[in-house]
Protein backbone atom coordinates (compact mmCIF):
# COMPACT_ATOMS: atom_id res chain seq x y z
CA UNK A 1 0.00 0.00 0.00
CA UNK A 2 1.64 3.01 -0.87
CA UNK A 3 1.48 5.87 1.77
CA UNK A 4 1.76 9.75 1.89
CA UNK A 5 3.82 11.60 4.69
CA UNK A 6 3.24 10.83 7.82
CA UNK A 7 0.55 12.90 9.77
CA UNK A 8 2.09 15.17 12.13
CA UNK A 9 0.81 16.69 15.78
CA UNK A 10 -3.27 17.63 15.20
CA UNK A 11 -3.71 20.92 17.02
CA UNK A 12 -6.89 21.09 18.83
CA UNK A 13 -10.03 22.56 17.40
CA UNK A 14 -10.77 26.23 18.66
CA UNK A 15 -15.12 27.17 18.81
CA UNK A 16 -16.25 30.17 16.51
CA UNK A 17 -17.08 33.65 17.48
CA UNK A 18 -20.57 33.36 16.92
CA UNK A 19 -22.28 37.14 16.36
CA UNK A 20 -25.75 37.52 17.30
CA UNK A 21 -28.75 39.09 15.86
CA UNK A 22 -30.25 40.75 12.45
CA UNK A 23 -29.40 43.59 10.66
CA UNK A 24 -28.47 45.59 13.73
CA UNK A 25 -25.90 43.14 14.46
CA UNK A 26 -22.36 44.54 15.10
CA UNK A 27 -18.66 42.67 14.39
CA UNK A 28 -17.82 41.62 18.19
CA UNK A 29 -14.15 42.86 18.33
CA UNK A 30 -11.71 39.90 18.87
CA UNK A 31 -11.02 39.42 22.49
CA UNK A 32 -7.92 37.58 23.44
CA UNK A 33 -7.08 34.44 21.87
CA UNK A 34 -9.69 34.51 18.84
CA UNK A 35 -6.39 35.83 16.60
CA UNK A 36 -4.68 33.05 17.49
CA UNK A 37 -3.72 31.02 14.04
CA UNK A 38 -7.09 28.71 13.98
CA UNK A 39 -6.92 26.49 10.89
CA UNK A 40 -9.74 23.63 10.25
CA UNK A 41 -12.36 22.25 8.08
CA UNK A 42 -15.62 22.32 9.29
CA UNK A 43 -18.16 20.38 7.45
CA UNK A 44 -21.68 21.80 7.30
CA UNK A 45 -23.24 18.90 4.53
CA UNK A 46 -21.84 15.53 3.06
CA UNK A 47 -24.90 14.95 0.62
CA UNK A 48 -24.26 13.92 -2.97
CA UNK A 49 -27.51 14.99 -5.42
CA UNK A 50 -30.22 15.25 -2.50
CA UNK A 51 -29.94 15.77 0.88
CA UNK A 52 -30.97 12.59 3.36
CA UNK A 53 -32.40 12.35 7.15
CA UNK A 54 -28.90 12.72 8.49
CA UNK A 55 -27.04 14.70 5.83
CA UNK A 56 -27.43 18.17 4.46
CA UNK A 57 -26.64 18.98 1.00
CA UNK A 58 -22.89 20.10 0.66
CA UNK A 59 -20.69 22.48 2.08
CA UNK A 60 -17.39 23.44 3.72
CA UNK A 61 -15.51 26.26 5.34
CA UNK A 62 -12.24 26.40 5.93
CA UNK A 63 -11.32 29.00 8.26
CA UNK A 64 -7.68 30.03 7.71
CA UNK A 65 -6.27 32.28 10.64
CA UNK A 66 -8.55 35.46 9.93
CA UNK A 67 -9.85 34.46 6.49
CA UNK A 68 -11.98 31.60 5.86
CA UNK A 69 -13.71 30.66 2.24
CA UNK A 70 -16.86 28.62 2.18
CA UNK A 71 -17.24 25.68 -0.85
CA UNK A 72 -19.76 24.55 -2.49
CA UNK A 73 -23.19 25.60 -0.41
CA UNK A 74 -25.56 23.58 -1.12
CA UNK A 75 -29.15 23.71 -0.23
CA UNK A 76 -29.61 24.73 3.30
CA UNK A 77 -26.06 26.23 4.10
CA UNK A 78 -27.69 29.12 5.89
CA UNK A 79 -29.39 27.08 8.29
CA UNK A 80 -26.32 24.88 8.82
CA UNK A 81 -23.57 27.38 9.13
CA UNK A 82 -26.78 28.89 12.21
CA UNK A 83 -26.41 25.51 13.71
CA UNK A 84 -22.65 25.03 13.14
CA UNK A 85 -22.18 28.35 15.02
CA UNK A 86 -20.40 30.08 11.91
CA UNK A 87 -20.30 33.91 12.29
CA UNK A 88 -21.67 35.80 8.70
CA UNK A 89 -18.23 37.87 9.27
CA UNK A 90 -16.35 34.28 8.78
CA UNK A 91 -15.66 34.47 5.16
CA UNK A 92 -15.25 36.99 2.15
CA UNK A 93 -14.90 34.21 -0.52
CA UNK A 94 -17.43 31.43 -1.52
CA UNK A 95 -15.48 29.45 -4.00
CA UNK A 96 -18.09 27.04 -6.05
CA UNK A 97 -16.65 23.76 -8.08
CA UNK A 98 -19.68 23.69 -10.47
CA UNK A 99 -23.59 24.32 -10.73
CA UNK A 100 -24.92 21.33 -9.70
CA UNK A 101 -27.92 22.02 -7.67
CA UNK A 102 -26.38 20.17 -4.65
CA UNK A 103 -23.01 22.46 -4.77
CA UNK A 104 -24.87 26.21 -5.12
CA UNK A 105 -28.50 26.07 -4.03
CA UNK A 106 -27.72 27.41 -0.46
CA UNK A 107 -26.27 30.37 -2.63
CA UNK A 108 -28.91 32.49 -2.50
CA UNK A 109 -29.76 32.50 1.35
CA UNK A 110 -25.97 32.78 2.29
CA UNK A 111 -25.90 35.77 0.37
CA UNK A 112 -29.06 37.16 1.95
CA UNK A 113 -27.98 36.23 5.26
CA UNK A 114 -24.97 38.46 4.50
CA UNK A 115 -26.78 41.15 3.67
CA UNK A 116 -29.27 40.95 6.72
CA UNK A 117 -26.76 41.32 9.54
CA UNK A 118 -25.34 44.00 6.45
CA UNK A 119 -21.67 42.28 6.62
CA UNK A 120 -19.46 45.40 5.64
CA UNK A 121 -16.74 43.20 3.85
CA UNK A 122 -17.05 42.46 0.09
CA UNK A 123 -17.98 38.45 -0.66
CA UNK A 124 -16.31 37.38 -3.41
CA UNK A 125 -18.21 34.28 -5.35
CA UNK A 126 -15.48 32.37 -7.67
CA UNK A 127 -17.01 29.41 -9.91
CA UNK A 128 -16.56 28.43 -13.56
CA UNK A 129 -17.04 30.95 -16.13
CA UNK A 130 -19.74 28.81 -18.16
CA UNK A 131 -22.08 28.29 -15.34
CA UNK A 132 -22.45 32.38 -15.58
CA UNK A 133 -26.32 32.66 -16.10
CA UNK A 134 -26.92 29.93 -13.48
CA UNK A 135 -24.77 32.75 -11.37
CA UNK A 136 -27.43 35.17 -12.39
CA UNK A 137 -30.44 33.51 -11.24
CA UNK A 138 -29.18 32.42 -7.99
CA UNK A 139 -27.91 35.94 -7.35
CA UNK A 140 -31.24 37.22 -8.11
CA UNK A 141 -33.47 33.95 -7.12
CA UNK A 142 -35.42 36.01 -4.18
CA UNK A 143 -36.06 40.31 -3.81
CA UNK A 144 -34.43 41.08 -0.65
CA UNK A 145 -32.75 44.34 0.54
CA UNK A 146 -28.90 44.38 -0.78
CA UNK A 147 -27.05 44.97 1.92
CA UNK A 148 -23.41 43.48 1.02
CA UNK A 149 -20.40 44.15 -1.94
CA UNK A 150 -20.66 40.63 -3.57
CA UNK A 151 -17.67 40.49 -6.42
CA UNK A 152 -18.10 38.12 -9.02
CA UNK A 153 -15.17 35.47 -9.97
CA UNK A 154 -15.90 33.91 -13.31
CA UNK A 155 -12.81 31.49 -13.81
CA UNK A 156 -12.27 30.17 -17.46
CA UNK A 157 -9.00 28.27 -17.31
CA UNK A 158 -6.64 26.26 -14.71
CA UNK A 159 -4.20 28.32 -13.17
CA UNK A 160 -3.74 30.91 -10.44
CA UNK A 161 -6.84 32.99 -9.35
CA UNK A 162 -5.10 34.98 -6.49
CA UNK A 163 -1.61 35.01 -5.97
CA UNK A 164 -2.69 36.67 -2.09
CA UNK A 165 -1.31 36.51 0.22
CA UNK A 166 -1.87 35.42 2.62
CA UNK A 167 -1.99 31.92 0.44
CA UNK A 168 -2.08 31.86 -3.37
CA UNK A 169 -5.69 30.31 -4.50
CA UNK A 170 -5.25 27.85 -7.33
CA UNK A 171 -8.18 26.65 -9.47
CA UNK A 172 -7.98 23.19 -12.05
CA UNK A 173 -10.28 22.07 -14.31
CA UNK A 174 -12.13 18.26 -13.48
CA UNK A 175 -13.14 15.63 -15.32
CA UNK A 176 -17.14 16.16 -14.73
CA UNK A 177 -19.98 17.60 -15.89
CA UNK A 178 -20.93 20.57 -16.36
CA UNK A 179 -17.49 22.41 -16.14
CA UNK A 180 -16.09 21.60 -12.75
CA UNK A 181 -13.07 23.25 -10.91
CA UNK A 182 -11.10 22.23 -8.01
CA UNK A 183 -9.18 24.29 -5.88
CA UNK A 184 -6.12 24.61 -3.91
CA UNK A 185 -4.76 26.61 -1.22
CA UNK A 186 -0.51 27.32 -1.11
CA UNK A 187 0.70 29.07 1.41
CA UNK A 188 4.19 30.53 0.50
CA UNK A 189 6.82 29.05 2.88
CA UNK A 190 8.50 31.17 5.70
CA UNK A 191 10.89 31.31 8.30
CA UNK A 192 10.61 31.08 11.64
CA UNK A 193 12.87 33.40 14.06
CA UNK A 194 14.95 31.41 16.76
CA UNK A 195 15.06 34.04 19.60
CA UNK A 196 18.20 32.10 21.24
CA UNK A 197 20.44 33.16 18.26
CA UNK A 198 18.92 36.48 17.85
CA UNK A 199 19.95 37.30 21.20
CA UNK A 200 23.59 35.94 21.09
CA UNK A 201 23.34 38.43 17.42
CA UNK A 202 22.35 41.05 19.09
CA UNK A 203 19.09 41.81 17.54
CA UNK A 204 16.32 43.03 19.46
CA UNK A 205 13.26 45.19 19.65
CA UNK A 206 12.94 46.69 15.59
CA UNK A 207 15.53 45.39 14.22
CA UNK A 208 14.38 41.94 14.86
CA UNK A 209 11.54 43.27 11.79
CA UNK A 210 13.92 44.85 9.84
CA UNK A 211 15.71 41.62 9.59
CA UNK A 212 12.80 39.91 8.56
CA UNK A 213 11.98 42.52 6.06
CA UNK A 214 15.42 43.36 4.48
CA UNK A 215 17.43 39.83 4.94
CA UNK A 216 20.13 41.30 6.44
CA UNK A 217 21.33 43.99 9.04
CA UNK A 218 24.26 44.85 10.66
CA UNK A 219 24.95 44.67 14.27
CA UNK A 220 27.70 46.44 16.35
CA UNK A 221 29.77 46.34 12.62
CA UNK A 222 29.09 42.94 11.98
CA UNK A 223 26.80 41.77 9.09
CA UNK A 224 23.72 39.19 10.35
CA UNK A 225 21.67 37.68 7.68
CA UNK A 226 18.12 35.80 7.99
CA UNK A 227 19.62 32.72 7.51
CA UNK A 228 21.23 32.63 10.48
CA UNK A 229 18.66 33.23 13.27
CA UNK A 230 15.65 31.38 11.53
CA UNK A 231 14.81 28.03 9.89
CA UNK A 232 12.85 27.24 7.10
CA UNK A 233 9.01 27.25 7.90
CA UNK A 234 7.43 25.21 5.12
CA UNK A 235 3.92 26.68 4.20
CA UNK A 236 0.79 24.73 4.10
CA UNK A 237 -1.77 23.63 1.69
CA UNK A 238 -5.68 22.63 1.64
CA UNK A 239 -7.07 21.05 -1.45
CA UNK A 240 -10.99 20.73 -1.97
CA UNK A 241 -11.70 18.26 -5.20
CA UNK A 242 -15.59 17.38 -5.77
CA UNK A 243 -17.17 15.74 -8.36
CA UNK A 244 -14.88 14.30 -10.85
CA UNK A 245 -13.68 11.34 -12.37
CA UNK A 246 -10.27 10.06 -12.03
CA UNK A 247 -8.04 12.52 -13.86
CA UNK A 248 -4.26 14.19 -13.30
CA UNK A 249 -6.00 17.53 -12.27
CA UNK A 250 -7.13 15.99 -9.09
CA UNK A 251 -3.75 14.79 -8.29
CA UNK A 252 -1.79 17.43 -8.80
CA UNK A 253 -4.39 19.63 -6.18
CA UNK A 254 -3.36 17.00 -3.62
CA UNK A 255 0.04 16.77 -4.37
CA UNK A 256 1.66 17.32 -0.60
CA UNK A 257 -1.40 18.98 0.69
CA UNK A 258 -2.15 18.88 4.32
CA UNK A 259 -5.23 18.36 4.17
CA UNK A 260 -7.49 16.99 1.07
CA UNK A 261 -11.15 17.11 0.71
CA UNK A 262 -12.08 14.88 -2.02
CA UNK A 263 -15.46 13.05 -3.16
CA UNK A 264 -15.95 9.55 -2.39
CA UNK A 265 -19.70 8.89 -3.97
CA UNK A 266 -18.70 5.64 -4.75
CA UNK A 267 -18.06 2.09 -3.55
CA UNK A 268 -15.90 0.25 -5.30
CA UNK A 269 -18.77 -2.03 -6.39
CA UNK A 270 -20.07 0.95 -7.84
CA UNK A 271 -17.22 1.58 -9.95
CA UNK A 272 -19.39 0.87 -13.03
CA UNK A 273 -21.42 4.25 -12.02
CA UNK A 274 -18.83 6.22 -10.78
CA UNK A 275 -17.00 6.37 -14.40
CA UNK A 276 -20.45 6.89 -16.19
CA UNK A 277 -21.17 9.90 -14.15
CA UNK A 278 -17.57 11.03 -13.61
CA UNK A 279 -17.40 10.36 -10.20
CA UNK A 280 -14.62 8.82 -7.63
CA UNK A 281 -14.78 6.00 -5.66
CA UNK A 282 -13.54 5.70 -2.00
CA UNK A 283 -10.69 3.49 -3.06
CA UNK A 284 -9.79 6.17 -5.66
CA UNK A 285 -10.27 8.85 -2.98
CA UNK A 286 -7.49 7.05 -1.16
CA UNK A 287 -5.55 6.67 -4.06
CA UNK A 288 -4.94 10.34 -5.07
CA UNK A 289 -4.13 10.63 -1.58
CA UNK A 290 -1.25 8.28 -1.15
CA UNK A 291 0.15 9.04 -4.64
CA UNK A 292 -0.12 12.72 -4.14
CA UNK A 293 1.44 12.39 -0.82
CA UNK A 294 -0.95 14.21 1.16
CA UNK A 295 -0.92 13.86 4.81
CA UNK A 296 -5.10 13.74 6.04
CA UNK A 297 -7.70 12.92 3.85
CA UNK A 298 -11.52 13.83 4.38
CA UNK A 299 -13.91 12.02 2.07
CA UNK A 300 -17.41 13.23 1.69
CA UNK A 301 -20.48 13.43 -1.19
CA UNK A 302 -21.67 10.03 -0.05
CA UNK A 303 -24.50 8.50 -2.39
CA UNK A 304 -28.07 8.20 -0.57
CA UNK A 305 -27.43 4.47 -1.77
CA UNK A 306 -25.20 4.54 1.59
CA UNK A 307 -26.71 5.27 4.45
CA UNK A 308 -23.62 4.11 6.48
CA UNK A 309 -20.30 5.31 5.36
CA UNK A 310 -18.37 2.54 6.72
CA UNK A 311 -17.72 0.64 3.76
CA UNK A 312 -16.26 3.96 2.03
CA UNK A 313 -13.79 4.56 4.54
CA UNK A 314 -12.83 1.11 4.91
CA UNK A 315 -12.60 1.15 1.35
CA UNK A 316 -10.69 4.39 1.36
CA UNK A 317 -8.27 3.42 4.42
CA UNK A 318 -6.85 0.07 2.12
CA UNK A 319 -5.09 2.47 0.37
CA UNK A 320 -4.65 5.46 2.62
CA UNK A 321 -4.01 6.01 6.36
CA UNK A 322 -5.01 8.71 7.86
CA UNK A 323 -8.59 9.22 6.42
CA UNK A 324 -11.73 10.63 8.40
CA UNK A 325 -15.29 10.27 6.71
CA UNK A 326 -17.05 13.31 6.68
CA UNK A 327 -20.43 13.97 8.87
CA UNK A 328 -22.42 17.48 9.35
CA UNK A 329 -21.11 19.51 12.08
CA UNK A 330 -17.64 17.46 12.21
CA UNK A 331 -14.52 20.08 12.61
CA UNK A 332 -11.40 18.60 11.48
CA UNK A 333 -8.20 20.57 12.24
CA UNK A 334 -5.28 21.26 9.69
CA UNK A 335 -2.52 18.66 10.66
CA UNK A 336 0.20 21.23 11.88
CA UNK A 337 3.07 21.82 9.54
CA UNK A 338 5.97 19.39 9.39
CA UNK A 339 9.10 19.61 11.53
CA UNK A 340 12.39 21.57 9.67
CA UNK A 341 16.01 21.00 11.06
CA UNK A 342 16.22 23.37 13.72
CA UNK A 343 19.96 23.95 12.85
CA UNK A 344 20.62 27.49 11.07
CA UNK A 345 23.51 28.60 9.16
CA UNK A 346 26.53 29.80 11.19
CA UNK A 347 27.41 33.45 11.72
CA UNK A 348 30.99 35.22 12.02
CA UNK A 349 28.95 36.12 15.70
CA UNK A 350 28.24 32.62 16.74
Amino acid sequence: MRQGRAPGRVEPATELNVVEGGASAARRPASEGENAIVRELVVLGTASQAPTRYRNHNGYLLRWDGDGILFDPGEGTQRQLLVAGVSPWTFGRICITHLHGDHCLGLPGVLQRLSLDRVTHPVEVLYPSSGQVYIDRLLHAAVFDEHVDVRQRPVAESGVVDPGPPFALVAKRLDHVPDTLGWRLEEPAGRTMLHDRLEAAGVVGPAVGELQRDGVIDVGGRRVRLEEVSVERPGQVFAFVMDTGLCDAAFELAEGADLVVCEATFASAEADLARRYRHLTAAQAGRIAAEAGARRLVISHFSQRYPDETILLDEARAEFDDVIAAHDFLRVPVPSRLATDPTPEQGSWS
